[in-house]
C-alpha cells in the first residue's frame, strides 16, 4: 500500500495533480483543497490511499493524514466508493465531517452530490461509533496557487465538479458565480474551491 509521497510536484488540476518521485510521475485524484496548495515546481509530501479494483489502481491524495482518514472511513460505509468518498472529503472538511455524523446533521451530509436523506441518515447510524476516533489536524496555512489562468479554466472546473456527481446545469451555474474570480487571475483550484463554496450555498 502507498501510504504517501515525497516528490516535485509537476501539475495540478480542479481535482488532480501529477507529483514527480525519483524520475516517476504519480498522477493522483484529490480534494479541491488539497489541489489548492500545490504548486508546480514545490517539493510537497502528498498522504496517499491507493485503491485497488480487478481492472485498475487508483490513486488518491490528502494534503493531511485526517483528510485521508475521513476519505477511508466513509468508505467502511456501504454503498460508498472512492468517488463518492472523495466528494463527501472535498465539501466536507474532516472537522466537518466528524461533527455532521457525531450530530446526527443530516442537512450537512445532503450538500454532497448524491447523498440524500436516506443516505445521510445509513451514514450517520454506521459511522457515529467510529467518527469520535477521526483525529483532527491544525488547518495549515492555504498556499496560493499561481495567478494564471488560461481560458480553460471553465473547462476545468465543469470536470471536476462534474466528476463530483454535480449536473451539468449545477457546474455551469457554479462557474458562472466564480467568473470574476477567475477575471483577478486566480487558479484553477482555487476557482474549484470557491464553485464549492457557490454550490454549498444554494
Amino acid at each position: 500500500m502507498i501510504s504517501q509521497l515525497t516528490g516535485t510536484v509537476t501539475a495540478a488540476g480542479a481535482a488532480w495533480f501529477v507529483i514527480d518521485v525519483g524520475g516517476v510521475g504519480f498522477r493522483g485524484h484529490c480534494t479541491p483543497a488539497t489541489a489548492a496548495a500545490l504548486r508546480p515546481g514545490e517539493t510537497r509530501t502528498i498522504h496517499t490511499s491507493l485503491v485497488v479494483r480487478e481492472d485498475s489502481l487508483t490513486l488518491f491524495g490528502f494534503g493531511g493524514e485526517s483528510e485521508r482518514e475521513a476519505f477511508e472511513l466513509v468508505q467502511s460505509a456501504s454503498g460508498v466508493g472512492p468517488r463518492l468518498a472523495l466528494a463527501i472529503c472535498s465539501v466536507l472538511s474532516p472537522g466537518d465531517l466528524k461533527r455532521a455524523i457525531l450530530a446526527g446533521d443530516l442537512r450537512a451530509l445532503c450538500r454532497v452530490p448524491g447523498i440524500g436523506n436516506k443516505s445521510a441518515q445509513k451514514l450517520v447510524l454506521e459511522l457515529k461509533d467510529k467518527a469520535g476516533l477521526l483525529a483532527l489536524e491544525e488547518a495549515e496555512p492555504e498556499a496560493v496557487s499561481p495567478g494564471v489562468v488560461n481560458e480553460s479554466w471553465r473547462d476545468q472546473v465543469l470536470e471536476g465538479l462534474q466528476g463530483l456527481g454535480w449536473s451539468t446545469k449545477e457546474a455551469g451555474t457554479a462557474c458562472d458565480a466564480v467568473a470574476d474570480l477567475a477575471a483577478e487571475g486566480a487558479g484553477v483550484a482555487q476557482l474549484m474551491r470557491a464553485a464549492l463554496g457557490a454550490l454549498a450555498k444554494r
